[in-house]
This record gives C-alpha cells, structure tokens and sequence, in this order.
C-alpha cells in the first residue's frame, strides 16, 4: 500500500515537472515575440508588436541609401490611401535626401531614427552609442521640425545597454513581429506571403525603401489589398503603442 501511494505521488511530481519544462520552453521559443509596453523591474525593452484584439498593423519602412525605391514606394501608398505608416531613417541618407524627406513627412507618415552610421550598437561604447542617437536626432529634428522619439537600430541590433541609452534619451526601440524579408530579394509572390500569412493585430511589420530591396514596390500593393480584404487597418507604431498603454491602463 506504502509503495502504490508513493508511486502515484511520484507519478504526479513527474507530470507537473514535465509541465513546467514545457512551460519554460514555449516561454524561452517565444521570448523574442514577447511585447513589453513600460519600463520593468528588467529595465526598458524593445518592441515587437503589440497585444490586442483591434485588426490594427503598422507598415514600417527602414531607408539607409539610395534612391530610386523611395518614389514608387510612396507612389503606392498614396494611389491606395494608405494614409499612416511609419518611416525609419538613417540621418546620413536624410541629409542627403532632404527632398524625399520632405515629402514623406507632407504625405503625413510617421518618420523614426535609424540612427547615424550603420553599425552595430551592442559593439560601441555606452558614449558611442549616446553619439551616434543624438547625431541622428539632430539631424532629423532639423530637416522635420519634429524630434523622433521612436529608434530601429541598424540591423536591429542592441543589447540592454542600447535600451537603457535610448531610455534616458526619450526613445523607445522598436523592432518588428512580421519580417517581409524584402532585403533577400526572394520574388514578389513570396514577399507578399511572408507578410500576409504572417500579419495579426497589432503586428509590426518589417519592409525597406531603400535601392538594395528591388521588388517591395512590386510586392505592395498586392499586400495593402490582401490586408484590407482581412479587415487590418493601418495605423503608425506610437498609434500601436498608445492604443496598447489605454487598454493596460482600463484593465488596471
């Protein structure tokens, strides 16, 4: 009889320690998927997409050169009323594309900092890292009239430090849920897929404008209609985030 309970017991341990490791491991898969609004007890964190239940995305844009891309880009955009979305610029291609700038900023879109030289952050000195935000914040802040507040750094590299940085500047860094995967030139057909099979509400969602990605123009209209036909509205990522801080603060 001593033997059947504690078998069963050690049945029963055996079962939630199976759970628990299973637990940690959906948790570790998904660690980078996981969205954080506010400051933690860890510190600031990224942003990679944003929990609702709202049939919102926000299309963002990374240009660091070039500029042939651009223009057909924002051609589309504007043929099919796509009135919100939000541009990640580099501040050299900025000064040297003031014109383009302009119009994107006209055209109403949401423009964030993709920092000043492209590198990457986690290899610079906490001082570098400061440098090279506040190079490009100049920089933007001058040609818009308006300082950003949102960071995609180059190639979407940071470590806690970077966070912490762009914290204490006002900024908040922001990565992507959906990677179009425009930057490998797979086809127009396939571009369109990764976004559209892969986009949710609240998804944040990674393209480029600059000239190295040579069929995002041809991929974009296609996904603005399939999107639509979904019911996905497109909003900027600060509309994301704002809309995320509401809803945590009513359930509070």
């Amino acid at each position: 009889m001593f033997w059947i309970v504690n078998a069963r017991r050690l049945k029963q341990y055996l079962i939630i320690l199976t759970a628990a490791l299973f637990a940690i491991g959906i948790a570790w898969a998904e660690r980078d998927n996981i969205s954080i609004f506010t400051s933690g007890k860890n510190g600031p964190n990224a942003i990679y997409k944003v929990d609702t239940r709202e049939k919102k995305l926000a299309l963002t844009f990374d240009i660091s050169w070039g500029e042939e891309r651009v223009g057909p880009i924002l051609d589309i955009l504007e043929q099919k009323g796509v009135k919100k979305a939000t541009f990640f610029l580099s501040s050299p291609w900025s000064k040297s594309h003031p014109d383009i700038v302009k119009r994107i900023k006209d055209m109403g879109f949401e423009i964030g900092s993709h920092g000043h030289k492209y590198t990457n952050y986690s290899s610079l000195n906490d001082e570098e890292i400061q440098a090279e935000i506040t190079k490009a914040h100049e920089i933007l802040k001058e040609l818009t009239g308006t300082p950003p507040n949102l960071i995609r750094t180059p190639n979407g590299d940071f470590d806690k430090r970077v966070l912490k940085i762009a914290d204490k500047m006002g900024y908040t860094v922001v990565q992507w849920d959906t990677d179009s995967k425009d930057w490998l030139n797979p086809g127009t057909e396939q571009i369109i897929k990764n976004v559209v099979d892969s986009a949710h509400p609240g998804d944040i969602i990674l393209m480029h404008a600059s000239d190295s990605c040579k069929q995002t123009h041809l991929a974009l209209p296609a996904i603005i209609e399939q999107l639509r036909s979904k019911g996905y509205e497109f909003v900027t990522v600060s509309e994301l985030i704002s809309n995320a801080k509401i809803n945590t603060n009513e359930v509070q």
